[in-house]
Formats: C-alpha cells, structure tokens, sequence
C-alpha cells in the first residue's frame, strides 16, 4: 500500500505531510527550544526546520509535541545577541519570533487533529554550532517576505525563485555512487512526488543507476534504483502539465519505486528514453492495446488489465487527484450470502454510478437541460483527493490532517459502513465515487482502526472504529477475500469492457458519453482547460488548485467500442430487474398554489405584519442530507440557494419546482450561505475555516478566502465589505474588490479589522445602514461594534449557553437574541440594557422580526408567532418534524423559506 510503503522509510516523528500543501521543507538545523520560567531557563534539544511557509521544531524527546509556526503569522523574527554571564563565558545568540498563533502537532506522540494556540507568543531557538544563527534569521525574514505578500501568485513566484536559486547552488554528490566505475548520463534538478508532497532536489542517471538526492537530505540523504531492476516506465501528466515520470521495479504492483516532476519537459524526455533502452522491448509491449490482447486472452486478470489501464490513463497512488479508480461491482450489501451465480448481485457496469439510480438520474437529466453551457450532469466527481483520503484514512491519518488543515472530517461522515457508503453512492444527490485498488488487494488494514485513532464520535455516541463489513463477510479479510472473487467472477469478467468504455474508452467524451449519462464538468477533462494560457498568476493558481482538488478524469485510452474479454461460460447468469427502487432524496409536495416572489408595496409591509400569521405552505422539498442551514435567494426570486451540513450548496428552481444545481467545496459542512448584491453570486462559510464564492451564471467556484483558524459559523455583507464570524472568537472585516480584468472573478481580500472575543462566535448581523455589526458567543455575550472605528460600543452577558441567532430592529434601537438556554432576549442599542427578556418553552434556533412582532423557529420544528409586547405566542404553526435551523423572509414578507434538520425546505406564502 503506498501509504504504508512511504511511512516505512523514516521511523522519524517528523514528516513532510506536517507542511501545508504545496509547501517545501529548505533545511534543518540542531537546536534548542528556549523556554523560561521563574528564572529559570529550560533547553529543548530537537531539529529546526525551515521550510517555505513555515518554521517547525521536532524535538528528540517525543513526549514533547512538535511546534509549527506559520510563516505569514509571524510579527517579528530577529536575531538577538545575549549578555555574557557573569563568569564572562559567552552566552550563544538566539533566533526570536514573535507571532499571532503557535500549532502543536503529536502531542504525547499521538496522531491526532492540531491543536492551535492564539495569542501573542514569544518563541526562542538557540542553534547548536551557533556561528549559522545569523544566516537562518536571514532566511527566516526573506520567507516571511513572501508569505506576506498580497497576492498568492507573488507568494509562489518569490518562494520558486528562492527555491531554484538553492537547487542551483547545489549539486548531485557523486561520493553517492555505489560504483567508482559508473559513468554519469546526466543530471538535473526534480522534485520528488509522494501523495500530498513534493520534495525538491537533483536526480543523476549513470550507466547502471537512477539516484535521487533531496535538497534537505530527508527521509534520507540518496535513493538508489538500479536501471537493471526496472520493469516499467510512465510519462506523467503531473498538475495538468507533462513533467511527470514514474518508474516501476514491479510487474502488477500499482505502488512505483519512485515518481518524480521535472522543471521541464524535455528534461523528462530524455531520462524516460534512456531508461527505456534498458527494458526489454518497452516501447512496443506497454500500449493499451497490447495489455488488452493479453486481458483477452486471459492472460492478465481482470485486476491486472485495470493497473495498467490506471497507469497508462496517468493514474498514480503518488498523486492523489489521480489516484487509481476501480469499480463497484457489487450491489447486493445486505445478504447473508453472496450469490454470485445472480446477475442481480453484481452493479450494472454499462452504467456510471450517478446512472444507477434512475429517479436520481431524472433529477439530474433535468437539471441538465436547464443548465446554460457547458452544461455537465454531475456537480462532482468519481475521483479525488478527498474521496481517496475518506476510503484511507485508518492508515493515512497524517495525509488527511493534512489535506484538511490538522482535522478528521465529522465522526458521522467518516468512512463508517460499506453497505452504507454504497447506499449514498446510489442516493447522494452529489455523491458518485467509485472504489480504488485497495478493496480488491490483501491488506484489509485499511478497514481497520488498528492505531486506535481518536477519529471521532458519532451521533448514536459510537466511536468512529473498524469499517461495518457486509453480513455476507464474517471479518474485514473475508470481505476482501470475496469481494476480489467478484471482481474476476464470470459476470464481471464478461461485462468490464462495458465500465473501461465509460472511463477509459469511447463513452468518456462526446455524443457517446452524452448517451450514456457520462458526461462530468469540462474542467475534469484532460486538456479542457490550458492554465499556462491564464496571465494573471492568482487565476491560474486557483484554477489549478480547483481542478486538481475537484478530481480528474483519466486520459482517453480507446477511442472505438472495448471488446468483450473472451471467457468459458460455466454459469448462465441472467440479471434479473431490481425490486427494490431507491428512494429519492427531492420529494415535493403537491403544489396546491403557484408560489409567488413579488414584493408588496411600503405601504402594505405592517399590514403584512400583522397577518404574519396566515402563512399558508406551499411546497416542501427533500433536497438534502443534513440539516439546512443557511437560504439565499436571487432578486427576482427564480432560484433559492440553501447550504447544508451535508457539505453541499444547492440551487432549486422555482419554476421548475426541482433542484438545479449542487456544488461541493469540501467534505465538510457549509455553515450559512448569503448573496451578493450583484444576483451572480453566492458566497458560502464552512466548518473547514474557509468562504467561498460561487458564480451562477459560470456555474462554479470562483474564490476561496481562508479567512480562519477554526469553523466559520456566519457572514454578513454590505457595501464590499464581508464580515465572518468564526469559532476562533473573531469576526473579520475583509474588503473585497473586483478584480479589474473579469466581471466574474473576486479575487482580492484585504483584512481591515480582526474583533477579538472570548469565545467562539456563533453568529452575527448588521443593522440595516451597515453601521453597527452584532456578535453573538458560545458564552452567552452580545457585542455590539461601530463598523466605522471597529470599537465595541456595548457589549452584555445575557444567556447563559451559546447564542443561536440575532438581528437588529429595522430602525436599529433594539437587538433580539436567541439562545440555548431557551430565552429571547431585547436589548437596547443605546444603553445595553435588556429591555425584555421571555423564556420560551423551547429552544428557538433563528428568526425573523419587525421589532414588535418574532416569527421564530423552534427546535421542536414548529414555527411560532411571538408578540414581544405582551411577551406571549400568538400562534403556532406546525413546520418541519425536526428544529427549525434556517429562514429567510422577502423584504415585504410575502413569502418565508425554512429549512430543518429533517433535511426539508419548505416555502410559505402570506395568505391576505
């Protein structure tokens, strides 16, 4: 297993994997880790690293946890020279930085989520040997520079530069070579690929050998192939680019010896062709066609022709956005036993997964037909990082902390049950993943939590543990021993062809795949877009970062129909039709009434007010998989927004009456969702610390700010200014400028204020001119901020657990809080005192007011009328079966949407 196959190298606690993405690991230095107390000084011995983004200190005591420091938090880094002691003997200089945060990563040597520490700090590292002091500050600063640079494209361009600047001044080390008779071929600077890293240093082929030496001498200082020991090489496309090549010394292992990316491609070239004349007849055996011929014949198992269409297809399990894809073949999860003489135990393999489920597809044929172009038919794809990481996780937690910033996904979401994880495969309105090589090999370590990983609790208060194997497999060895039976069953082996046409073959691209229901988003496509084309450098970053975390679809191998493989017939084997239908997840209500948009009059708005209470449903609609929980809608009504702790963002059409569109940004949930004042553009806040815009009219994700260090919980905008609230205890205040050169780009964020609280901020709202922002805590406080001066002008402890929702009164004298703690609360701009205060029976989770009158949502799911005046409920009208968590209202109150942890949304319309 690759994962493992890298891990074995280093027994270090230290890995590249604690870097973020796309960071370089320079050098290391012997130090100390300098703390005081009371007087006393007290010396960590461990390694200095510097790398391009960060500082980190893994010390050799691994009770101790490993220290990082970012960069871009930096405050001041400085060289200090210390008092000689009072003997006269010299004290060494010291390295210190002062910064915003410090993380801590393996505390007690334990993989587990970082934990980040906020607040101002002091760090001091002493070096051993400390003549070099002097000379790391001065790296330190000049890496400081580029992380503090505006735009992420200067960033990457000043850390590039400083990057070939050390690759050339350094050189192979040719003491390396295990023979003083080698000639040297050539050599050249590469970066060593590894899933989720690279490291960079100087590759020298000779007559009899490849060696590989990183420029910072980690895990180890050479690695040696021997050219006679090579089976099979592959050009690789690596980041939309051919600088990719992968070396094998196996003949069906998908794990390469090495993979490496060149600076250029001609570079690659010459290497590949050396290497090859090495290998006996490579250049005529390694074609598709010659692998088909020997799967035809039998010769290859069906799990050996789908490795090497996997690696002529540019799919590695060193690259994680091309990983290795493999079919389900299975569909029957529920069985006792695994009758494989039934068609109806095995999937359709004509079909894609998102073509499974015919009500699924209708939805999503629907959708498609509605859509301008390029129009696509599913939102997300049967590969990525993300969906290789959720399968691997038990032996790759270290790859998913770092993909997903030091954190597991949520317990529920995990990789739990096979049987249900090919349910949502079925059902999931953006779920169509498919299996990767492992389920079909003999490690079943990755189906068991055999580390005993905190990976989480789930909702039923299980601990996140082994993976549920199907009741037709007695262990997790069982499921893979059967589960690779069916894989080269007589069923599967005579319907492959069928599944290789629609990924590798004629069905991925064209009328052929718009036949068959296969057709993804143009960006996944090799060579749907040229990202060298795109001048302005952070476009093109974001475009790339976009394709490669979205997932890729493999090269065009076959571009004819794929024969069928020739096999004895032992069993006659009909595919009886499926009885049982899934159920599908967009369920509407009859329509009994066209739903109507359009805003009363001014004059009509407190008569509309005081008939609040006549709000007839008219439609509901099932379109999630978590509760909702945020509602945008566009200015003329046609399209409602909603986000979900499902990690989806969904558009629904009103005049279709069906869901259009679903979007993913990451596996984790989305928070609240807002649009902007343009109609073109949603912005959504998530649990993985990030914003994101999305473009209606582009159909896609066209920003991302990683504005935070925790969850953002709210957001709020008015006049280009976005203010996020977060779990971190900030709010942030960004502005937000069009980028000049594209009416659809928003690619420019500059903080212009952090408010500090004392607890996570749970949510916020403006008041109407945009002059005063509120913020309500997990502690219970209400602040209350002048956006103009970003001073806190009241701020009040009136609940006594977390604070769900609040607004201000349309003239901005009074602010109205809900709570945990069941109460609601009216609090006086002017004065801060609190002017009402009811204690409801329930919990109430978000609202809507005039100031006199509270139309709540309530976590028994009903909504109720409250008259803050005489402080009672007025009316109650049954809603959702579970809380109410989302609402929003027009402007004139004609029309309410809520949204529940039952997963519906229902839209109510003001009967006069």
């Amino acid at each position: 297993m690759a994962f493992l196959k890298t891990q074995e190298r280093t027994k270090e606690r230290f890995s590249l994997l604690l870097l973020d993405l796309e960071e370089y690991y320079f050098e290391q230095h012997t130090a100390y880790h300098v703390t005081t107390s009371s007087n006393k000084e007290r010396k960590v011995r461990g390694s200095l690293k510097v790398c391009s983004r960060s500082v980190i200190f893994d010390p050799e005591d691994v009770a101790e946890p490993i220290l990082k420091i970012l960069l871009r938090d930096c405050k001041k880094i400085e060289f200090v020279e210390r008092r000689n002691l009072p003997s006269k003997e010299p004290r060494p200089s010291v390295i210190s930085i002062s910064c915003a945060q410090a993380i801590y990563i393996k505390e007690s040597n334990v993989i587990a989520p970082y934990r980040n520490e906020r607040g101002e700090k002091k760090v001091t590292f002493q070096l051993e040997g400390w003549s070099k002091t002097e000379d790391v500050v001065q790296t330190l600063l000049q890496l400081h520079r580029a992380s503090c640079l505006e735009k992420l494209g200067d960033q990457t361009a000043m850390i590039a530069a400083n990057l070939q600047s050390r690759l050339a001044r350094s050189s192979f080390d040719k003491n390396c070579f295990q023979s003083v008779a080698e000639k040297p071929h050539m050599e050249c600077a590469v970066e060593r690929v590894t899933p989720l890293v690279s490291n960079p240093g100087h590759i020298c082929i000779t007559d009899e050998s490849l060696y590989f030496q990183p420029l910072n001498g980690y895990p180890e200082h050479v690695t040696q192939i021997q050219l006679h020991r090579v089976r099979r090489i592959y050009k690789r496309r690596h980041g939309l680019r051919p600088l990719g090549l992968e070396v094998f010394c196996t003949e069906n292992d998908f794990c390469s010896d090495i993979y490496l990316k060149f600076y250029n491609t001609a570079d690659r070239d010459e290497i590949y062709y050396y290497i090859a004349t090495f290998l006996e007849n490579h250049i005529t055996e390694h074609t598709a066609e010659s692998y088909m011929l020997q799967w035809q014949r039998g010769h290859l198992s069906n799990y050996q022709y789908l490795l090497h269409l996997n690696n002529l297809a540019d799919r590695s399990c060193n690259d994680l956005s091309q990983y290795p894809v493999f079919p389900w073949v299975i569909a029957d999860y529920t069985s006792a036993q695994l009758d494989m003489t039934n068609a109806a135990t095995f999937r359709d393999l004509s079909k894609p997964v998102g073509a499974l489920n015919k009500e699924r597809l209708d939805r999503l044929l629907a959708r498609y037909r509605g859509m301008p172009e390029p129009r696509f038919m599913f939102g997300s794809h049967y590969s990525s990082p993300g969906y290789v990481l959720f399968y691997l996780v038990r032996v790759a937690p270290e790859h998913m902390l770092c993909l997903q910033n030091g954190r597991y996904d949520h317990a529920d979401r995990m990789f739990n049950s096979i049987g249900d994880t090919w349910k949502n495969c079925l059902e999931g309105a953006t779920d169509f993943k498919e299996l990767i090589p492992e389920f079909y090999g003999n490690d079943c370590s990755f189906l068991e939590n055999k580390r005993s990983l905190g990976l989480g609790r789930r909702q039923n208060g299980s601990l996140v543990g082994d993976v549920v194997v199907p009741p037709w497999a007695s262990d997790t060895s069982d499921f893979l021993q059967k589960h690779k039976t069916a894989l080269e069953s007589q069923y599967v082996s005579e319907h492959l062809h069928e599944w290789i046409d629609l990924v590798f073959g004629f069905k991925q691209r064209g009328s052929e795949a718009l036949a068959a229901h296969n057709v993804f988003h143009p960006l996944t496509y090799e060579g749907g877009i040229d990202c060298d084309s795109i001048e302005d450098p952070d476009q093109r970053i974001a475009m790339l970062t976009q394709i490669l975390e979205f997932g890729q679809t493999p090269k065009q191998l076959f571009t004819i129909p794929h024969p069928q493989r020739i096999t004895p017939r032992f069993h006659n084997i009909t595919r009886s039709p499926s009885s049982n239908s899934p159920v599908s997840e967009l369920s509407p209500a009859s329509l009994s009434e066209e739903s109507s948009f359009e805003d009363l009059t001014e004059e009509s708005r407190k008569l509309a007010w005081a008939n609040i209470g006549n709000l007839k449903p008219i439609s509901s609609h099932k379109i999630h998989k978590e509760a909702v929980t945020g509602i945008a809608v566009t200015r003329d009504g046609a399209a409602i927004f909603s986000t979900s702790q499902d990690s989806t963002l969904k558009m629904f059409s009103k005049e279709l009456k069906d869901f259009q569109r679903s979007m993913s940004f990451s596996n984790m949930a989305l928070s609240s969702c807002l649009m902007l004042a343009d109609g073109k553009t949603v912005v959504c806040s998530s649990w993985d610390n990030n914003v994101y815009f999305y473009s209606i009219p582009y159909g896609r994700r066209q920003d991302t700010l990683m504005g935070h260090d925790d969850a953002v919980s709210e957001m709020c905008w008015f006049d280009d200014r976005l203010y996020t609230a977060s779990w971190d205890s900030t709010v942030k205040v960004w502005q937000c400028a069009s980028d000049s050169s594209s009416s659809h780009k928003r690619s420019q964020f500059q903080l212009l204020a952090e408010l500090e609280h004392d607890a996570g901020v749970n949510t916020i709202g403006l008041n109407p001119a945009g002059t005063l922002l509120v913020s309500g805590c997990k502690d219970g406080a209400v602040t209350i901020w002048d956006t103009s001066s970003y001073a806190t002008h009241q701020q009040v402890h009136c609940h006594t657990g977390t604070i769900h929702h609040m607004a201000f009164s349309p003239d901005s004298r009074h602010v109205l809080s809900v709570g945990a703690d069941s109460c609601m609360k009216v609090i006086d701009v002017q004065t801060g005192m609190v002017i009402s205060s009811v204690k409801a029976e329930e919990e109430q989770r978000c609202f809507c007011w005039d100031g006199n009158s509270v139309l709540c949502g309530g976590q028994s799911g009903a909504l109720l009328l409250w008259d803050l005046l005489s402080n009672t409920v007025t009316q109650r009208i049954p809603a959702h079966s579970g809380a109410v968590t989302a609402m929003w209202m027009s402007e004139l109150c004609s029309t309410v949407i809520t949204g529940g942890e039952d997963r519906q949304m229902i839209l109510w319309k003001l009967q006069s």
